[in-house]
């Protein structure tokens, strides 16, 4: 069985990272692609066709209950000023000595 493309099609990382979406489409046509990089191995694109997921069994509502916790409104405050302190004392926004 020969596909659409009987070489595979062989570009540069360059031209790769500049003409994505046309490899992309050439790849869902049936071409394989090589990706060269200077004295690098080769890398090759091919398309991989697979079932979408599909959830075993019935869904069951409520079936997850009690496995999330919302905090409080107080909490989300604590939570905020803890968040607000770590990101003020940290390394990357130092306090300027004067």
């Amino acid at each position: 069985m020969s596909s659409a493309y009987d070489n595979p099609m062989k570009v540069s990382a360059q031209y790769a990272e500049e003409h994505l979406t046309d490899i992309l489409n050439a790849a869902d046509g049936g071409a394989e692609v090589e990706i060269a990089r200077p004295d690098q191995p080769t890398y090759r694109l091919t398309l991989v066709k697979s079932e979408p997921i599909k959830p075993k069994g019935r869904r069951i509502l409520g079936a997850g209950r009690g496995e999330m916790i919302v905090p409080s409104f107080e909490e989300w405050q604590a939570m905020d000023k803890d968040l607000a302190q770590l990101i003020n004392d940290s390394p990357l926004f130092p306090v300027e000595k004067q």
